[in-house]
């Protein structure tokens, strides 16, 4: 072995050949091999560090086993960890009421995957639909945006654009519509020719997997507005951009609305367990009876323990209020640097994106590579986009030192 391991007994070389080897080829990952993470920084094998500048998809808001979320899994650990909700368990309801009222809603309805919280806010839109706005059995539809992520079940990628997600996967789930992003006037028009049978409008209030596409500042509160005219349900899919990761609890508390549905995940859990959530009122929550959804492991006990604490450490840290001052700091240096390669930068708070422009056959998976030999890990959107978003626990220092790795990558890159 050419060097010695410091953690684990696996070197990055064989990693690597046992998932290629053994694993679905459904991922294309950057060709590091992760052993340890602590904070904003993990390792490889062989004890070579990099700072973590994707936080798993924004599920690592909290930093990378922060020790009062590891401390929760360790003490629910040892003494429940799963129930099935045959049962009632002690954790759950001290949970549904603390998330409830940490987001200000009536009512949460549990899951595990981001892609689960989608597909529940999904069948209960429709539910409403037909058993509170009238709509006839098997008519509903629910109006999504274009160039949108919300996962890879099929129905959510019958709502998806994206050729990856769809080709060989059809026949897709009817009952959908696609429309525009940052579009009110495309929003406006089918609500308008369709709005009697339209149950839902559920967006991203940014769009991350395409490339942090943020909208026009009076969008998200205009299309909520729209929504309420025609009697149509605002869902808000916050697994990204929510739990503070754009420098506010939810991101379309920057339009001073309050959705009808919120659909949670990722960093809910601090990266620790699959944990997801949709947060409604009681009259759309009601609307599903027992029987008619859920999970054995929706809402198990571990997972809530896991949550809870996950969502104090937003709190008491005041991760969002971090996250917007050092957004803009990111911003503004991303802003100042002179190369060629850099057409565009964009963002919202520790949720950004650099846009590359082609030169010399160099693309932004070129740039990625660079960046993690040069210790910062980062991962390209849509071919010519690189997403940074680090956990939001990285200090301003922290920061600097990262941007100064970026700043001399495409410099050297440049040369």
């Amino acid at each position: 072995m050419a060097n010695k391991l410091k953690f684990g007994n696996i070197s990055t070389e064989e990693a690597i050949k046992l998932e290629d080897t053994y694993g679905a080829h459904n991922y294309h990952p950057l060709p590091v091999v992760l052993a340890k993470g602590k904070g904003v920084k993990v390792w490889d094998p062989e004890g070579n560090e990099y700072y973590d500048f994707l936080s798993a998809y924004s599920a690592v808001n909290q930093g990378h086993c922060h020790p009062k979320i590891i401390k929760a899994l360790t003490e629910q650990a040892n003494i429940l960890t799963l129930t099935s909700r045959a049962f009632y368990n002690n954790k759950l309801g001290e949970y549904e009421k603390f998330i409830t009222e940490f987001f200000g809603y009536e009512m949460v309805l549990p899951m595990n995957t981001g892609a689960e919280a989608v597909e529940t806010a999904i069948k209960l839109s429709r539910k409403w639909g037909y058993k509170k706005k009238g709509i006839s059995e098997n008519e509903a539809i629910i109006v999504f945006a274009k160039e949108n992520f919300h996962g890879r079940t099929i129905t959510v990628i019958s709502a998806s654009t994206d050729p990856d997600c769809r080709k060989g996967f059809g026949p897709f789930t009817p009952g959908i519509e696609k429309i525009p992003y940052n579009n009110l006037e495309a929003l406006e028009n089918i609500l308008k020719k369709k709005g009697k049978n339209i149950a839902a409008f559920i967006v991203e209030p940014i769009q991350g997997e395409a490339g942090v596409m943020v909208p026009d500042d009076d969008y998200i509160k205009n299309a909520f507005d729209i929504c309420r005219k025609h009697n149509v349900l605002f869902v808000a899919d916050e697994v990204q951009t929510g739990i503070g990761r754009t420098g506010r609890i939810l991101c379309s508390d920057y339009a001073g609305i309050k959705p009808d549905i919120v659909i949670l995940g990722k960093a809910i859990s601090g990266g620790v367990l699959p944990v997801s959530a949709v947060l409604s009122s009681k009259e759309i929550m009601l609307t599903i009876k027992p029987g008619e959804h859920g999970s054995t492991f929706g809402g198990f006990p571990l997972a809530c323990s896991v949550a809870k604490a996950a969502l104090e450490v937003i709190k008491d840290e005041t991760l969002t209020v971090k996250a917007e001052r050092l957004g803009k700091v990111f911003r503004d240096e991303m802003n100042k640097i002179d190369s060629p390669l850099i057409e565009s930068v964009r963002g919202k708070g520790l949720l950004n994106a650099i846009i590359i422009k082609p030169k010399a056959d160099i693309t932004a998976w070129d740039i990625c590579v660079k960046l993690k030999e040069n210790g910062l890990l980062a991962k390209p959107t849509h071919g010519d986009i690189i997403r940074f978003a680090p956990p939001l626990v990285i200090t301003e220092k922290q920061l600097m030192e990262c941007i100064s790795i970026i700043k001399t990558t495409l410099s050297s890159i440049n040369k």
